[in-house]
């Protein structure tokens, strides 16, 4: 009895906040997408299916649309490549010293605000004549990039920020998924001279198998969500609305054009695609081992 009192007593409060901030707000958001609601005026009528069926001639929706697929996707995939090179580096140290502090500094970037250290890159890294790149590169005789401006690179700006500020996340996850397999395991592979590369390929990714499995969900529905930079470092969404991602779509119809219904029609459409990616990974990546 008293046993059950414990686990109710941990449940429940977290299923009221689960039901509070998560569930409920799903369904209020999905109420609201059929109505033509505006929280400025009194005449807030019923429309239906009206607002999703405006999304299939939105140019500004699938701009965004296309956007954020190429954004999330480029950035999942150099972040978890990155972070499990850089995990698997640091798990040759044998020092627990030396490989704390390399995970220490590859994290830090993790600890800040996201939109304060989106304010210094804006400032001070990306500037076309005072920043520290375009210095770097006028030092070398060439010609300075607009970073923030160009539409050819604005995106690709925005990836390299949301790298350096992210990937410190997952290099602490691999990290771990390494240093818990056994080291026996490897010690049957040295007595046979198997080469580093086979070790890593043949033995330590398949047994970081449920590691990657949480790794690329969670950076997956983060980076989908992603919204500090592209609305600190960039002006009006970039030239063309070339940097213009679905959660920052929703902001400017929600927030800067009073059309709730509508931004909750497009939120439920991200929630739809995150679920929807997020399953599929999760059904490919199925691993049932023991060590």
């Amino acid at each position: 009895m008293k046993n059950k009192k414990f686990v109710y007593g941990v449940m429940i409060p977290t299923l009221l906040h689960m039901t509070v901030f998560i569930i409920a707000p799903i369904f209020i958001g999905l109420f609201i997408s059929f109505w033509n609601y505006n929280p400025l005026s009194s005449d807030n009528s019923f429309i239906g299916l009206e607002n999703f069926i405006k999304l299939l001639s939105d140019a500004d929706f699938w701009k965004a649309t296309k956007n954020t697929f190429f954004f999330v996707f480029v950035t999942v995939f150099l972040n978890i490549g990155l972070s499990l090179m850089i995990a698997q580096l640091i798990s040759y140290f044998k020092s627990n010293k030396v490989r704390s502090f390399f995970r220490m500094i590859f994290f830090l970037p993790c600890i800040a605000p996201m939109v304060a250290s989106a304010v210094v890159f804006n400032r001070s890294i990306f500037p076309t004549t005072t920043g520290l790149l375009n210095m770097f590169i006028k030092a070398l005789g060439l010609s300075p990039i607009n970073w923030l401006g160009d539409q050819k690179v604005i995106m690709f700006s925005l990836i390299a920020y949301t790298i350096w500020v992210d990937i410190g996340y997952n290099i602490i996850l691999f990290s771990a998924g390494i240093d818990g397999i056994p080291n026996h395991i490897y010690e049957a592979a040295d007595l046979d001279n198997t080469s580093e590369w086979r070790k890593f390929t043949k033995m330590t990714l398949p047994l970081l198998s449920r590691t990657m499995q949480f790794v690329v969900v969670q950076t997956l529905i983060s980076h989908f969500q992603m919204f500090a930079q592209f609305s600190v470092m960039i002006t009006k969404d970039g030239p063309n609305n070339s940097g213009l991602v679905l959660s920052r779509y929703i902001y400017k119809q929600a927030f800067e054009y009073k059309n709730m219904g509508y931004a909750s029609a497009v939120s439920f459409v991200l929630f739809i695609i995150i679920m929807i990616f997020s399953l599929i990974e999760h059904r490919l990546n199925k691993s049932d081992w023991e060590y």
